[in-house]
């Protein structure tokens, strides 16, 4: 099944035909391999990793999968096309890593849904590009084509980084924060909490939806000796996390998982601010399974803590897979979970 988005490219894949095409930011459907059907050869970059996970399994000869920020490598192409991101500060790197690859006069196809902002694309297309005319409007989305009509800086991640100093209940620590991951330059209540009663912690540590790596930075500032390792979904988090342990001289395992399915082993402590925010039932699955599969890799000792809004239900579930339940702390908001492998 695709997207709405999807669906509105394959309205009009007549624009790919014979073309090597570039697919950024994708969903979670197969609409890369679809355009196979017109297209030369499709590359694809997905920057969430479950997006990567789906469409993998499909890669042939013609079909090349990523997962990252960047790709690895150089190659150009007729025709890039951007999903417009959820999280619109990213839409201007992802227009500036487009016109890295693309071949020059080649063709930018931007498509997004009403709703997710992409009506503001003519605004932020920068001007390397031609101004954005809109090809197609269905199933509440907006297709838009641009051609590549100037030189492109040269992409450098410091340019889409924000560095600041974060006070923590361990210290001090330098936050790089890249565009599209989620930031207040300041601690959120529920990551303040958590921190304010940190468990002593040893041995192999896992931060869990690290983010840009506040929680990582934290507990290595007050305990530097734990081998922490630190998974996410979002690439831009990742490299996030990997620039904020550089900055502060630190060193962890920075690695993507879907869930905890890419770890391996077991773990003498598993620490996490969970991104699963909204209370929808597809994200408290997600949250149901997180805890199911820590009680499986949790080691004898070992120390489980979480934060997470008071109105998920959390607590039910965590006296399901681990028999007992602590809350260390709480405010009007968060809750503090808290579990000890005996």
């Amino acid at each position: 099944m695709l997207t709405n988005p999807s669906q509105i490219i394959i309205r009009n894949q007549d624009h790919l035909s014979q073309q090597r095409v570039l697919v950024l930011n994708h969903e979670a459907d197969s609409l890369p391999k679809a355009l196979l059907d017109v297209a030369e050869s499709i590359d694809a970059l997905a920057l969430d990793y479950h997006h990567y996970l789906q469409l993998e399994p499909q890669a042939n000869s013609k079909l090349r999968c990523y997962f990252g920020h960047q790709l690895p490598h150089d190659d150009k192409y007729d025709t890039v096309i951007v999903y417009f991101p959820k999280a619109k500060p990213l839409a201007p790197y992802l227009f500036n890593l487009a016109a890295k690859h693309l071949v020059a006069d080649g063709q930018l196809l931007v498509v997004g849904e009403n709703k997710g902002g992409i009506k503001s694309l003519v605004k932020l297309l920068p001007d390397y590009f031609s101004t954005a005319v809109k090809l197609d409007n269905a199933r509440h989305c907006l297709l838009y084509g641009s051609s590549l009509i100037g030189d492109a800086p040269a992409i450098s991640l410091s340019d889409w980084t924000s560095q600041y100093q974060l006070a923590t209940p361990q210290g001090k620590v330098t936050i790089c924060n890249l565009v599209g991951v989620f930031s207040e330059k300041r601690l959120d209540e529920g990551t303040e909490l958590l921190l304010s009663h940190l468990p002593t912690l040893s041995g192999r540590v896992l931060d869990f939806g690290c983010g840009a790596g506040v929680i990582t930075a934290a507990l290595l500032k007050a305990q530097p000796s734990l081998s922490l390792e630190c998974v996410d979904i979002n690439a831009m988090a990742l490299a996030s996390c990997e620039l904020t342990l550089a900055a502060n001289g630190m060193t962890a395992k920075v690695y993507p998982s879907d869930g905890l399915a890419q770890t391996t082993g077991s773990f003498n402590g598993i620490i996490s601010n969970p991104p699963f925010h909204d209370g929808l039932a597809s994200t408290t699955g997600i949250a149901q399974r997180f805890v199911a599969d820590s009680a499986k890799q949790l080691q004898h000792n070992g120390i489980w803590q979480i934060v997470a809004n008071r109105h998920l239900p959390y607590s039910d579930t965590i006296a399901a897979e681990f028999g007992q339940l602590t809350v260390p702390a709480e405010n009007n908001k968060y809750k503090l979970y808290y579990f000890q492998k005996i």
